[in-house]
């Protein structure tokens, strides 16, 4: 049986700051554009695409859970 955890709803509509949400999109297009990115610029732009999917999945699993309610 899986194990329910408890998240409150403040954290459910946290979502990436501006400013590194920006960051995130430079280095993106940076990559697109053909630019290669340092080692340390790919680590910064893998650890924020996960966590910005993290937050989308809270979001979502948040959603249904409130749907069903």
């Amino acid at each position: 049986m899986p194990e329910i955890i408890e998240i409150p709803i403040e954290l459910t509509r946290f979502q990436l700051p501006q400013a590194v949400q920006a960051r995130l999109q430079f280095l993106l297009n940076c990559q697109d554009e053909g630019n290669t990115l340092s080692q340390a610029e790919r680590q910064e732009a893998e650890g924020l695409v996960e966590l910005a999917e993290f937050l989308s999945l809270l979001r979502l699993r948040s959603t249904r859970v409130m749907k069903q309610a």
